[in-house]
């Protein structure tokens, strides 16, 4: 089908809330994208309220017709894919081309498909003549989605889609930074949807801790810092609510000995510095043998200086600004912290402060010491740590040091050997020979305190529903 939102202004128009809204800025030119509206917690209670009112019809309907809403509703995502991503990369900044908005868009019509392709039939547990029990998940009821402003539209996406397919309706709350590009993509879905099956509240945290603790509310999803997963965690406890927690992360990559460095660069490259490495499970801690290490810096160095920095909206540009001033200064500071150390910058370190916008250049840095603040704490932007180690022991010991487990990489010419390696390291998803790529049909999930439960793939499914056995 066709969207009806086919062009940028016809997005916008629908979604801005005026003058009276909180006015969203574009953090590459520091002007108005647009006015989101300031929802509150009593708008939060009449959300619930529909989600509630609208979840037994939605129920009802059969898998079949569920997925068939969500096909509708990827090729309206399809549609207005243009809208979407000019919309994202205006108020998150990543640009339009690479790995970037359009690719953002992209995504969320990919995933509406693909998590109507999973198999959810009924599972035989027993059936020995005497004793007949089968399983099947039910919906929770009403699920809240809490997302994140660095892939605003694409995880928002993660969660309803599978929720919405198990049979339950969504509330989602978007990121105070990031509602607008939220909003659009919610407008577009709900253009097919059912009304009241899904519904959005753009407000600060007030109404974001009001949706993790409603009672009315079964699950909570959330993708954001470890600081606020605990949070939502220690508020659901009152009423036993489900959760998925996907947290922050400090991912480690390990490259082998017999890795052949001008290969893996690129690799290495859009690994840690994809969306200007605000990713959860970006590359954000580089281990490199003594023996390739110089080489493999040098390489980094090449595929860096080749990749333009700018305004989203150049079709030129594949990095954009840092998204708010707040990851900014974390990034400023780190990549201070590591040159007041000593460490060597093989490229950038040095924001141009006086430039409009929250660019901070692509930074690379040699040296370092494994404690390094830029080592041990998630920067979430564009710097990466490059250490030298010469016992592979130790450099997983190092990788498995800290207190979260998102993701990690191994690198090597050998993939049986890369294999082994990873099997040692504490990570959800261990790549190899690349970072970061999810996958709708592959679940995804952290350990340690970067959170629990999974997404993606049949797993992820499941989890969004009650399990159910019949016995008899």
């Amino acid at each position: 089908m066709n969207s009806v939102y086919t062009t940028y202004s016809q997005l916008h128009a629908a979604i801005d809330a005026g003058e009276s809204g909180r006015t969203i800025l574009d953090p590459a030119t520091g002007e108005p994208v647009g006015h989101a509206p300031a929802h509150t917690v009593d708008d939060l209670e009449r959300a619930v309220t529909t989600a509630t009112d609208s979840q037994r019809a939605w129920a009802a309907l059969s898998d079949a017709e569920r997925c068939a809403y969500l096909e509708q509703a990827a090729d309206a995502v399809e549609g207005a894919a243009e809208a979407l991503a000019e919309l994202v990369s205006r108020e998150q900044g990543k640009p339009l081309s690479g790995p970037g908005a359009r690719f953002e868009a992209g995504a969320c019509s990919a995933w509406l498909r693909t998590t109507c392709s999973h198999d959810l039939s009924e599972e035989t547990v027993v059936d020995d003549g005497e004793t007949r029990a089968v399983l099947n998940y039910r919906p929770i009821g009403v699920v809240g989605a809490i997302g994140p402003w660095n892939w605003p539209m694409m995880i928002t996406v993660w969660q309803i889609a599978p929720a919405l397919r198990m049979g339950n309706t969504v509330v989602v709350k978007p990121s105070e930074y990031t509602p607008l590009s939220v909003l659009g993509l919610v407008e577009v879905l709900n253009s097919v949807l059912p009304e009241g099956v899904l519904q959005v509240v753009s407000g600060d945290g007030e109404v974001g801790a009001a949706l993790s603790t409603h009672p009315r509310v079964g699950k909570v999803m959330f993708t954001g810092s470890t600081a606020t997963g605990r949070k939502i965690a220690e508020a659901s406890a009152a009423s036993v609510k489900r959760l998925t927690l996907e947290l922050g992360g400090n991912d480690a990559g390990i490259v082998l000995d017999d890795a052949d460095p001008a290969e893996i660069a690129e690799g290495l490259f859009w690994g840690a510095f994809i969306n200007m490495g605000q990713t959860c499970a970006a590359l954000k801690r580089l281990y490199v043998h003594d023996s390739i290490y110089d080489e493999v810096c040098a390489e980094l160095v090449k595929v860096a200086q080749n990749m333009p920095m700018g305004v989203g909206l150049d079709e030129n540009n594949v990095l954009g600004p840092v998204q708010n001033q707040m990851q900014f200064d974390i990034v400023d500071r780190l990549v201070t912290a590591a040159t007041d150390s000593g460490a060597r910058v093989l490229l950038g370190g040095e924001p141009d402060r006086d430039a409009p916008g929250f660019f901070f250049p692509t930074t690379l840095v040699a040296d370092i010491d494994p404690a390094n603040p830029l080592v041990v704490e998630e920067q979430f932007g564009p710097a990466l740590p490059i250490i030298r180690y010469t016992d592979l022991d130790d450099a997983v010991e190092q990788a498995n040091s800290l207190d979260v487990g998102l993701g990690a990489s191994v690198w090597s010419s050998d993939r049986a050997r890369a294999r082994a390696v990873a099997a040692r390291v504490e990570a959800g998803t261990v790549w190899i020979n690349s970072h970061g790529g999810v996958d709708p049909r592959i679940p995804f999930g952290g350990i340690k305190q970067s959170g629990y439960g999974v997404e993606f793939g049949v797993d992820g499914l499941k989890s969004l529903g009650v399990p159910q056995v019949i016995n008899g």
